[in-house]
């Protein structure tokens, strides 16, 4: 016995139909029980372990915390500009910072080695780098900023890396910085002892020639003011 082409077609639709209640049976079952269990969930009815724990987000402050920069040790002097070697990194974005400051510490009689710029954002307007054996050096430099961060690293020579960041604005004038080239100098505030912050120091760049900060200062040398500013007076 055939059938028609008109009784074959209406077999088609029926078959046809009949899947397309079976899936969209499928889905609106799913949605259900999906409904069902988030409100579960909502209610405290279903517990989910995964869900139990708090999800945090790490503190800006700690993801990007400093280590503490290291006391100079007792007696430590000042050391004479120009034996100071500085590589003198921009990362602030502002084209040509890093040549117009180290300009004006040339100018001041530091030795600069190299200007760049540095990969990544600072949370300071200046960061200085250095290692143990540029501590002195670093610190003499410091005083050239207002409240600069220091940061201890593992090199082993005596240069300094001075980083600009977005809120550098410029070197201190001269009038203001008070260091002596005779007194022993003063560590900055949240320091530690040295040993203390070089377990803590971070990883430092590649060894680079240069001269001993820790021969001995010549009173008026080059590089130095001959005489000590006196601090700015009150009022």
């Amino acid at each position: 016995m055939t059938t028609s082409p008109d009784r074959e077609r209406m077999l088609r639709r029926r078959h046809k139909h009949e899947r397309q209640a079976v899936i969209f049976g499928s889905i609106a079952a799913a949605l259900a029980v999906a409904s069902l269990g988030a409100v579960a969930v909502y209610s405290g009815t279903l517990s989910v372990p995964m869900l139990d724990r708090e999800f945090t987000t790490p503190d800006v402050e700690d993801v990007a915390a400093m280590p503490d920069p290291p006391c100079p040790p007792e007696g430590t002097l000042p050391v004479a500009y120009n034996v100071i070697q500085v590589n003198v990194l921009n990362g602030s974005g502002r084209e040509g910072l890093a040549g117009t400051t180290s300009t004006a510490l040339t100018t001041r009689g530091f030795a600069v080695l190299s200007t760049g710029n540095y990969p990544a954002s600072i949370s300071s307007p200046v960061q200085i780098g250095f290692g143990e054996a540029g501590l002195a050096a670093a610190y003499t430099l410091a005083a050239q900023f207002d409240t600069p961060q220091l940061l201890l690293d593992t090199r082993v020579d005596a240069t300094v890396d001075l980083v600009l960041g977005e809120d550098f604005t410029d070197l201190l004038d001269p009038t203001l910085i008070t260091i002596d080239p005779v007194a022993p100098l003063v560590g900055v505030p949240g320091c530690v002892a040295l040993e203390t912050a070089l377990a803590d120091a971070v990883p430092g760049p590649t060894p680079t020639p240069t001269v001993n900060p820790d021969e001995e200062f010549q009173d008026g040398g080059e590089g130095f003011p001959t005489e000590t500013p006196a601090p700015p007076a009150e009022g």
